[in-house]
C-alpha cells in the first residue's frame, strides 16, 4: 500500500522510521533483510510477513493474529540448533505475488501484541540476536528506501478479506484489465456488486435506461428516496457513483449495445450479458463471438402459477469462450418474438433470484479465470425454483 497508510499508523511509521525495510501490500506487512542463522551456522537474510488487520486505514489493536511467516530456512541459534521459541510449522505457499514463504512462527507474549511494531520487532530480535552473536555488525535496520508496489490498487482501502484468508495471490487471477457488464437492471447490478470486490482494473457499465423506483426493489443496497425525486439518474451513472465510494475504475456508458456500436467491446477481457431482450442478446453475442471475447450470458424466466398464486421458473447462466461457442444457439434464447402473456416479458424479477443469477454468473467467471477449482467445466447452468434443481450441461 502507499506511504499514506504507513504515515497514518504510528506502529508502521515507527518500523519505517527506525530503519526497517517495510512494505505494505495486498493486506500484508513485510519486513525484508532480516539476518538469521542457518543450521550450518551461516548467516542468511529473509523476509518476515504478517497479515495486516485494518479498520478503515487504521491498524488493529490489540492484534488478533500473532502468527508470522518467513521466507528463509529454519532460524537457528548461534550454535546451529533450532530456535524452539518461535518454531511453528513448515509449509511453502505464495502469500502475495512474487513472495513465497517457507514456514510460520508462533510466539505470543502474555496479553498478546498491541501493535505491529511490537509484533515484528519481537520476531526480528529473536532471530537476529543469534546472528549478532556470530557477527555483531549485522542488523535488520538498514534504513533502505523500499518502494511499495500496491500504489495502483483499485480499492480505496485495503482488501483485508483476501489477506486474512490467505488468498491474496489467488485473487490476482481475477486482475483483468477490462470487464464489461451489459445491462444494469436487477441481475446486472448484482453482478457489479460482486465484481467490484475483485481486482479488475476497469469495470465498464453499459445501459441506456434510467434508475427508477422499481429498480430499487431488485438491486443491491438501499437507494435513498431522494434518488427518485426530480430527474431520474441513468443506471450506469447511479451505480458508478455508488461503487465509486469503494473503488476506482468503474466507467459508465449511457447507451445500449447494438450492432452499430458493438466495436466498443473490442479489447475487453470478459463480458457479462444481463439483458432481457432476445434480439439485443443476439446482436451482442454475435459481436463477441466474432471478436473471440469470452462472456457469460444470464437469463431468468419467472412465471405466475395462477391456481396456487405463487411463482415458478428458472435462472440460467451460459458461458461462451473461443474454445466453445457451438452450444449457444441451443442454450441461449435469441429470438425476436415474445408472447405478451409471458410473465418474463412483464419483467417479474425478485431480488433474491436476481442475486442468485448474478452469483452463478460470477462463480462461472471465477472458474474460467482459475480462481475456483472447476472439475465439471460446464458451460450451461440452470436452477429450477420449484424442485430446487441445479443442472450443469455443455462441457468444455
Amino acid at each position: 500500500m502507499s506511504p499514506t497508510l504507513i504515515n497514518r499508523n504510528e506502529d508502521l511509521k515507527r518500523l519505517r522510521d527506525t530503519g526497517y525495510e517495510i512494505v505494505v501490500t495486498h493486506g500484508h506487512l513485510i519486513v525484508h533483510s532480516i539476518p538469521y542463522v542457518k543450521s550450518n551456522r551461516e548467516i542468511a537474510y529473509g523476509s518476515l510477513v504478517s497479515v495486516l488487520e485494518l479498520h478503515g486505514d487504521q491498524t488493529g489493536s490489540p492484534i488478533q493474529d500473532h502468527i508470522a511467516y518467513f521466507t528463509g530456512d529454519q532460524p537457528c541459534n548461534s550454535d546451529g540448533s533450532v530456535i524452539k521459541q518461535i518454531e511453528h510449522s513448515v509449509s511453502a505457499r505464495t502469500i502475495v505475488p512474487g513472495l513465497t514463504v517457507q514456514r510460520s512462527f508462533s510466539n505470543k507474549p502474555q496479553g498478546g501484541y498491541q501493535n505491529y511494531y511490537d509484533k515484528m520487532v519481537r520476531y526480528i530480535t529473536i532471530m537476529s540476536n543469534a546472528a549478532k552473536a556470530i557477527d555483531p555488525g549485522v542488523t535488520a535496520q538498514t534504513y533502505k528506501l523500499i518502494e511499495n508496489d500496491d500504489e495502483d490498487s483499485v480499492f480505496l482501502y485495503q482488501d483485508s478479506a483476501s489477506s486474512r484468508a490467505g488468498i491474496a495471490a489467488i485473487s490476482e487471477k481475477l486482475k483483468m484489465s477490462k470487464v464489461a457488464i451489459i445491462g444494469l437492471g436487477g441481475t446486472g447490478s448484482w453482478v457489479l456488486d460482486l465484481v467490484s470486490k475483485t481486482p479488475v482494473r476497469e469495470i465498464h457499465l453499459f445501459d441506456g435506461d434510467k434508475f427508477l423506483q422499481h429498480n430499487a426493489f431488485r438491486s443491491p443496497s438501499a437507494a435513498p428516496k431522494e434518488t427518485f425525486e426530480g430527474v431520474a439518474p441513468s443506471k450506469v451513472v447511479y451505480w458508478a457513483q455508488h461503487y465509486g465510494r469503494f473503488r476506482r475504475g468503474i466507467v459508465p456508458n449511457e447507451l445500449y449495445v447494438t450492432d452499430e456500436n458493438i466495436d466498443l467491446l473490442d479489447g475487453f477481457d470478459f463480458v457479462f450479458i444481463c439483458v432481457d431482450k432476445g434480439y439485443a442478446r443476439r446482436q451482442i453475442i454475435t459481436g463477441l463471438r466474432a471478436r473471440g471475447v469470452p462472456f457469460v450470458d444470464t437469463g431468468m424466466g419467472i412465471y405466475v402459477q395462477d391456481q396456487s398464486l405463487n411463482l415458478f421458473g428458472m435462472c440460467r447462466v451460459t458461458l461462451g469462450t473461443p474454445e466453445k461457442f457451438d452450444h449457444l444457439d441451443a442454450r441461449v434464447p435469441m429470438g425476436d418474438d415474445f408472447n405478451i402473456d409471458d410473465a418474463y416479458v412483464r419483467n417479474i424479477q425478485v431480488a433474491d433470484l436476481n442475486a442468485l443469477n448474478a452469483t452463478l454468473a460470477v462463480i462461472k467467471w471465477k472458474k474460467h479465470c482459475g480462481f475456483y477449482q472447476d472439475f465439471g467445466k460446464e458451460c450451461s447452468i440452470t436452477f429450477s425454483i420449484n424442485d430446487n434443481l441445479l443442472a450443469n450441461d455443455e462441457r468444455l
